[in-house]
């Protein structure tokens, strides 16, 4: 995983409430376990039309294509606990999502991804979404703040155990391979201890 520290980009204002895993990645995309190639279902229906024709969709207008950052109404991410959700916001190189609220295991999903879910009151969102018209916004991990080219500056709070990781770039494997030292010493403490383990342990890698 990625770390994030800070971000500054294009933010891609979507002023909808609600907006849930099925419209983020339709259930027909799921049928792969790959975290890659999700990009072009992603927000599908509202991206297409049903004989082919591209929609005027916000992600696909020319000043909002190489968007890093979705800035969106109450309540994202509800809906069914689909981890593609995350995955396609992620193939599509999205970093970031500001919103009011968002639906707990899709803020999970979010995060174990290393995508940050920033948490802003709405009159702050409402702000955001202005100057996402014309001038990019700034994510600062450390600090928790959301800042714009006008000297606007928004505070966030972050779970600090998802702080440290995303800073660090640690998924749960990172997580476990940092442990490493501690996991080898525990193992050759069991080795001693209960030599019998060991032995069976011995057996299968021999196998």
């Amino acid at each position: 995983m990625e770390k994030f520290t800070t971000l500054r980009g294009v933010a891609a204002p979507m002023p909808m409430v609600n907006i849930d895993t099925d419209m983020i990645i339709p259930k027909n995309f799921l049928k792969t376990i790959k975290r890659t190639g999700l990009k072009d279902g992603l927000f599908y229906e509202m991206r297409w039309t049903g004989d082919g024709q591209k929609k005027d969709f916000i992600l696909d207008q020319p000043a909002y294509q190489n968007a890093k950052i979705i800035i969106a109404g109450p309540n994202f991410g509800c809906g069914s606990s689909r981890e593609h959700a995350a995955w396609a916001l992620g193939d599509l190189g999205l970093k970031a999502v500001i919103a009011p609220s968002f639906s707990d295991i899709f803020s999970g999903n979010a995060f174990k991804n290393g995508i940050l879910t920033v948490v802003l009151p709405q009159e702050a969102i409402d702000r955001l979404m202005e100057v996402a018209q014309t001038d990019p916004v700034s994510i600062d991990l450390e600090t928790q703040t959301v800042t714009t080219p006008f000297q606007d500056r928004f505070t966030f709070e972050i779970d600090p155990f998802r702080k440290h990781c995303l800073l660090n770039g640690l998924d749960e494997v990172g997580l476990t391979m940092a442990r490493g030292d501690a996991i080898s010493t525990h193992e050759a403490k069991m080795r001693d201890s209960l030599p019998f383990l060991a032995r069976g342990t011995d057996a299968v890698a021999a196998a």
